[in-house]
């Protein structure tokens, strides 16, 4: 999948998308854990396609040092809703 972001319309296409669907809605479900809530099914899919496709895109970033923070920044990101999101659970499963 990575080669086709070397195609500039390709790559435009995916940033757009990131920047203004996948992006809001990593935030939102980051606040969401953040204020102690769960993940359900729906973000748990969301997360997972977005852990994919980043896994994914890993070949181009590494041709492509411009890259490399953002993506650096979305692993962490995951990483931080995953951590906190886990924290939530066994808080909950103590009760």
């Amino acid at each position: 999948m990575y080669l086709a972001l070397e195609n500039k319309g390709v790559l435009d296409a995916v940033m757009h998308r990131f920047e203004h669907h996948r992006l809001p809605r990593i935030l939102d479900i980051k606040n969401w854990v953040d204020q102690g809530g769960a993940l359900d099914e729906m973000h748990i899919q969301f997360l997972q396609q977005v852990l994919h496709d980043t896994q994914e895109y890993k070949g181009f970033v590494d041709k492509h040092p411009e890259f490399q923070n953002l993506y650096a920044r979305v692993a962490h990101l995951y990483g931080e809703i995953t951590r906190r999101a886990l924290e939530n659970e066994k808080r909950v499963s103590l009760r």
